[in-house]
């Protein structure tokens, strides 16, 4: 059990799901019963499980049953949130990327009001906003997912359609436009590339 002041955590590990639920109850009810010793009490409607496995087919474990102590009948959540890092259960990481990725997105339909008129802001100022101020939000954490021999299509098709729609805004181009030649007219290092030098620095 690991606890944050007025927040806890019980972690379990086993081959056996319900091997796995079995502990999770136990240390539920001894801890409930502790507290209650101590005037304190566990509020069940925040309670939440979530469990983490490596099959690669559909998984669907069973409900955590905390109602013979008076919790809730607990349904394993398909994402869990932590410190603002969005994990899913196969640690895959998309709904991280997803999310961060349509923040930035919406960083940069923002940012078209600071440069659509004649005395907006100029290409070299919108490159240096989207640098500083989109990349960093979109490439939140991206140790977690980049990392030696993970799979990357998905991670970096998405940045890609990020980037692309960054580029198109700071040259000013068409949507048709190609996307590799207006990320060199905007000044953009392929995003492929900008992962695989922060990630050396990461390394060092």
């Amino acid at each position: 059990m690991i606890s944050f002041v007025d927040d806890g955590l019980f972690v379990s590990q086993s081959k056996s799901i319900l091997h796995l639920n079995t502990n999770l109850f136990c240390s539920y009810n001894v801890i409930l019963s502790i507290l209650l010793k101590y005037g304190l009490i566990i509020e069940h409607g925040k309670t939440d499980v979530f469990h983490f496995t490596r099959s690669h087919g559909t998984y669907n474990p069973p409900p955590l049953d905390l109602t013979p102590i008076g919790g809730p009948l607990l349904l394993s959540k398909e994402t869990w949130r932590y410190l603002d890092f969005i994990f899913d259960c196969k640690l895959i990481f998309r709904s991280h990327l997803d999310f961060y990725s349509n923040k930035a997105i919406s960083t940069i339909k923002c940012m078209k009001l600071l440069g659509n008129s004649a005395r907006g802001i100029n290409p070299f100022q919108k490159r240096r906003l989207y640098r500083c101020c989109t990349l960093p939000i979109a490439l939140y954490r991206f140790q977690l997912w980049y990392y030696n021999k993970a799979p990357m299509y998905y991670h970096l098709n998405i940045l890609r359609k990020m980037q692309q729609r960054a580029a198109l805004w700071i040259a000013g181009a068409f949507q048709i436009s190609s996307s590799l030649g207006i990320e060199a007219i905007a000044g953009l290092v392929p995003i492929y590339l900008y992962l695989k030098k922060l990630y050396r620095r990461f390394l060092l």
